[in-house]
């Protein structure tokens, strides 16, 4: 296991050259704060990996929770990961074959395949090509998707099974893919519970209206093998929720983010609510990020919400679609029109409307939407193609265009990504080396971690694996004005470390006293 846990450590997202790229592509905005979050979502998603790897749904509270405490997870009334299960048990399963990364590739696989089967079932054969290799090109191959812990790809996936299932139940009524429809169902409810339930309204509206709208006596055995296999997967599927939320909340009702939220964050979930009162943080770099960086960032105001919706948006359309993918929409008329499209274009202005709601977006929460999207994003090329100006096939030049450009961005993100490289953030990669020093002793190791008041809250060191009393490495932090003796005494049999953490570089040392 320590082994594994090095190798969750050393793997970064993102290298200096390209964390750079994204900001002045407008991909990531105050990149300070984005980094600092998306590198404690990993190592949450990682805590959920090791927990699930180990054949547990969550792990016993530690009697040193104050001092081990990070950010993005549960300490009491157990400790995990505060993140839906569904990211987690894909890293396990890469985990246990050797690399939690080995499970991001699964899932982008599966995501690759089952949008691809989506578009099979609305679009014929080489339109549905056409959205798979934009598909490989946009997210496969070089996005964050990919090469990070938390990506949108099980989402993606669950939102291209459910509305690729619904053409051909309306077409052939076969109970498998009802059956499909309730496994991508169950995706979203365990990777974005939220968004997906948004995604899901207008599925579930459209299929009961178009199973009572039928007045054969057929309709009510069509009704019986459409509408039991899904039933049945969305039970299950709450009930394993429900559990989950039990072994890890102590209440069925109670989702481990709704629980970090109260305990940490305190914010309000909709942009326009006003927020609560800051809560007393047990350590000065939970009170800075918490109380000071998350309120000053999101203030609940309306030209806050404008300024942040405006580099959002802009964001999302540099992921999603960009200049090339754009063309097609010139056609959006003709696709608002377009009776087929109802359902899709419901969809992905139900769910825009949800994400707007909101006081906190990024990229990847916009996953479900990415299947209404690629719907209605082939059909508008199929309406380009058929574009005639003044008599002229303009449409025809245009849509060559797209694919072109689709095509050529491939060697050029390869190129890129070949040039840039590969090192970490510094901190980060410092601390996996220490991890590899220490691991190669037959010791077992306390490192105490001390930060200055100057500490960046990036650089969080303060991570640990889900066996904590096992684990050859323990990392806590040190707390102004707290008595570390506790901490010293539970663990009396370790070799003890200080690590001042905001010297350059940072310097680890035997603790003073031991």
């Amino acid at each position: 296991m320590a082994t594994v846990w090095h190798s969750l450590e050393t793997a970064v997202p993102f290298s200096d050259r390209q964390l750079q790229r994204i900001s002045q592509t407008g991909e990531l905005r105050n990149l300070n704060l984005q980094l600092a979050h998306f590198l404690a979502s990993e190592f949450s998603y990682l805590l959920a990996s090791d927990t699930f790897a180990h054949g547990k749904l969550a792990n016993p509270p530690h009697p040193m929770s104050v001092f081990l405490d990070s950010f993005q997870e549960i300490q009491n009334p157990m400790y995990a990961s505060k993140y839906p299960p569904a990211q987690g048990a894909v890293l396990a399963v890469g985990q246990l074959l050797g690399h939690p990364w080995i499970g991001v590739l699964f899932s982008v696989a599966a995501m690759t395949v089952a949008i691809t089967w989506m578009l099979q079932g609305w679009f014929p054969a080489p339109w549905a090509l056409f959205g798979a290799i934009v598909v490989l090109a946009r997210f496969d191959l070089f996005s964050y998707w990919t090469n990070s812990y938390f990506g949108g790809a099980i989402a993606a996936a669950g939102a291209a099974l459910v509305l690729g299932a619904f053409p051909r139940i309306i077409h052939h009524q076969r109970p498998a893919d009802s059956l499909l429809m309730g496994i991508g169902a169950a995706l979203l409810a365990n990777s974005r519970p939220v968004e997906g339930f948004l995604f899901c309204i207008p599925v579930a509206v459209a299929l009961m209206t178009w199973l009572f709208s039928r007045k054969s006596p057929a309709a009510v055995v069509t009704g019986r093998r459409i509408l039991l296999p899904v039933l049945a997967v969305l039970t299950l599927t709450l009930l394993f929720m429900g559990y989950y939320n039990w072994r890890v909340t102590k209440s069925p009702f109670l989702f481990p983010e709704s629980l970090a939220l109260r305990r940490y964050e305190n914010l309000p979930l909709l942009a326009w609510a006003p927020q609560s009162p800051p809560l007393h943080q047990s350590n000065p770099q939970f009170e800075e990020f918490f109380n000071r960086r998350l309120r000053s960032r999101y203030p609940p105001t309306w030209d806050s919400w404008k300024h942040r919706w405006s580099q959002w948006g802009r964001a999302w359309w540099r992921f999603f679609l960009g200049g090339a993918l754009s063309i097609p929409f010139i056609t959006l008329p003709w696709v608002v029109r377009d009776r087929h499209m109802r359902l899709p274009l419901i969809q992905f202005c139900l769910s825009a409307a949800g994400l707007l709601a909101v006081i906190v977006f990024e990229i990847h929460y916009s996953a479900p939407i990415s299947a209404a999207l690629l719907v209605l994003m082939v059909q508008a090329m199929r309406h380009l193609r058929q574009w005639n100006v003044f008599g002229r096939p303009l449409g025809v030049g245009l849509s060559r265009v797209v694919v072109l450009a689709v095509l050529a961005g491939i060697p050029l993100f390869a190129v890129e990504t070949a040039m840039t490289p590969s090192e970490g953030k510094p901190w980060n990669v410092t601390r996996a080396h220490m991890i590899k020093q220490l691991e190669a002793t037959p010791d077992s190791h306390l490192v105490i971690v001390r930060y200055t008041p100057q500490h960046i809250i990036d650089n969080e060191w303060v991570y640990n694996s889900a066996d904590i009393d096992h684990s050859k490495v323990v990392w806590a932090r040190e707390i102004p004005g707290r008595d570390l003796n506790p901490l010293l005494a539970y663990f009396k049999n370790r070799t003890v470390w200080l690590l001042e953490a905001d010297t350059s570089p940072p310097r680890l040392q035997p603790y003073p006293g031991r």
